[in-house]
């Protein structure tokens, strides 16, 4: 197994520092994430800059949790579901949704489910999500836009749970307790 260096302001390439200070900012510590990820500066940055953009896109705060944990679990990432639960925890998001995410039950809010439908769609697919479906969540009560910002969330996901899977990041301390193994699906 490779091992992946965490890093600190004092150990990352001169160009991560100034990023992984704003991490230290931004949630009191560094991240795992972050620390791995700032072995390459470039893809740090960038997985800053969009988290930005899926943060303050047109979805709400329980609308972002159903897209990067429906991305988390699909993706079978130990790092990402529970440091996600610990922050759906931290915008209030309800249990009830959060539970429902992380095992694969029916969310009792049928837009939520269709995001989560439509989400799982375009990881499924490839991103080749057939006109039915795209107006399927469109239907629910989604837009043309929000169908673009579910492949922005992606996106990040993307960069933080191919990260997490190859470096094996340690989940971050705060998070253990929300600690998360995908169910099996033989009953």
């Amino acid at each position: 197994m490779t091992n992946f260096t965490l890093h600190n302001t004092d150990s990352c390439p001169q160009e991560s520092k100034p990023l992984l200070e704003k991490s230290q900012a931004a949630f009191g510590m560094i991240p795992g994430l972050h620390a791995v990820m700032a072995e390459a500066p470039g893809l740090l940055e960038a997985y800053q800059t969009v988290h930005e953009l899926f943060v303050n896109s047109s979805f709400n705060k329980d609308e972002l949790t159903v897209v990067w944990q429906t991305i988390n679990v699909e993706n079978q990432c130990h790092y990402c579901v529970p440091a996600h639960t610990g922050i759906a925890k931290s915008m209030g998001v309800d249990d009830d949704i959060t539970e429902a995410l992380r095992n694969e039950t029916p969310l009792a809010d049928s837009k939520l489910e269709a995001l989560r439908d439509f989400t799982l769609n375009v990881i499924r697919e490839k991103g080749h999500v057939n006109d039915s479906k795209v107006n399927d969540f469109i239907n629910a009560g989604y837009t043309k836009r929000q169908v673009l910002e579910v492949i922005l969330g992606y996106s990040q996901k993307v960069m933080s749970n191919y990260t997490n899977h190859i470096a094996n990041t340690p989940i971050d301390k705060p998070f253990e307790k929300f600690k998360w193994q995908k169910q099996s699906s033989n009953n």
